[in-house]
């Protein structure tokens, strides 16, 4: 099958959307099928990079990292309509999505959607935010979604909300899938000691991690104050936060007010090659985030052995059992009871690891591009049947 996959957030940038891409990309070329990525261009320049076609584009204020098409004729669009994909998977909804649009009419083919991001977690972002609202995002998204064959929401809390804004096309839940093998491997003594002492912890440490985003509708201000709590219960605790974002600066300068700066730690921006390894440093996932769609980076602790403590939110059911492999908490007292518990049972992550070992399997990537080829299949059925209607 040819597939064309379009988004408008790729390498180098590093997210969940990009993440969710390139398991999927890769697990299809493994299968046989023949699979090409249309992306907006990190320097602006439209060109050709194996699989992957950059649209030229240009920088916007409205979001971090955001990008748009320069709106002139493209070439590149022209060669991927002489290639002829079976089937469109677009990933974001802006720029590529209308490129996405444009290549499904002229080829009359079907367009397959996957919803990844709540935008009302987001309007803050956009200066339009307070004008346009909730009813804007359910507008815009109803109106985009329902001119499709198919829609891809990663969980039930995101089948939901999209229901509730009138989507009416099939939705199918189909969780991101990881290389769970990746997130298994252990790291050699002398590569776990060398990035232990490059930010300044120890093996006596007990390591709260918080691996993701650094952006305001992530809440890692509410771990700090969580984590400032806890000190006062267990002082050997150390937080390393994980990654890079428009909100870092402002977290470094509330760790220096509060006077903890000699025990939050951060890496800033890792490669997202390279970010299993910092998994291994941690003994707990912490995250107060309620903006998630599904969380890959919760998914990616529990495969690598780390019990969570997260915020309560619909995305986590059935994957975050209390007791199983973590704690939700909904209050400042219920996070500092799961906190301690695992604390002091000791052979509590030993036991999480055998009973999740058969459930982490549905996160795989295989499991991933098994459930996402079935989706296909139903949209191309969808879709001839539109066109034999179109034609009668």
């Amino acid at each position: 099958m040819k597939i064309l996959i379009t988004t408008d957030t790729y390498y180098p940038m590093t997210n969940g959307v990009v993440v969710s891409i390139n398991n999927l990309y890769k697990q299809l070329k493994a299968l046989g099928h023949d699979v090409k990525i249309l992306a907006l261009s990190p320097d602006g320049e439209e060109k050709i990079t194996s699989d992957v076609f950059y649209l030229s584009s240009f920088s916007v204020a409205i979001y971090p990292d955001a990008r748009v098409m320069k709106p002139i004729k493209n070439k590149i669009v022209g060669e991927i309509i002489r290639w002829k994909p079976d089937i469109i998977h677009s990933q974001t909804e802006f720029s590529t999505m209308i490129v996405a649009k444009y290549i499904k009419r002229k080829l009359n083919i079907p367009e397959v959607h996957t919803y990844h991001t709540m935008y009302e977690d987001y309007l803050h972002y956009f200066f339009c935010g307070r004008i346009l609202g909730r009813v804007g995002v359910s507008k815009v998204t109803e109106k985009l979604l329902n001119s499709c064959e198919a829609v891809i929401a990663p969980t039930e809390k995101v089948r939901n909300k999209l229901k509730g804004y009138g989507v009416t096309t099939n939705i199918d839940i189909v969780p991101t899938g990881i290389d769970l093998d990746k997130f298994k491997k252990e790291l050699s003594k002398e590569e776990k000691e060398e990035l232990l002492s490059k930010y300044e912890l120890s093996e006596k440490d007990i390591v709260l991690i918080y691996v993701g985003r650094i952006a305001e509708e992530k809440n890692i201000e509410e771990v700090l104050k969580l984590y400032k709590m806890a000190l006062g219960y267990t002082p050997n605790i150390k937080l390393l936060i994980v990654g890079g974002g428009p909100y870092l600066s402002k977290l470094k300068g509330i760790v220096i007010t509060e006077g903890i700066s000699d025990k939050v730690k951060f890496t800033g921006m890792i490669p997202s090659d390279k970010v299993y390894k910092y998994y291994k440093l941690g003994d707990v996932f912490v995250t107060a985030s309620t903006s998630e769609t599904q969380g890959i980076t919760y998914i990616e602790a529990l495969a690598s052995g780390l019990p969570i403590i997260c915020k309560w939110d619909m995305c986590i059911e059935g994957l975050i059992v209390n007791g199983q492999n973590g704690f939700s908490y909904e209050d400042d007292e219920e996070f500092l009871g799961a906190l301690q518990y695992i604390i002091n049972n000791k052979k509590f992550k030993l036991q999480m690891v055998e009973k999740i070992s058969e459930k982490m399997v549905e996160y795989s990537k295989e499991r991933f591009a098994s459930k996402v080829l079935l989706t296909y299949n139903s949209a191309l059925k969808e879709g001839y049947s539109y066109y034999l209607a179109k034609q009668a």
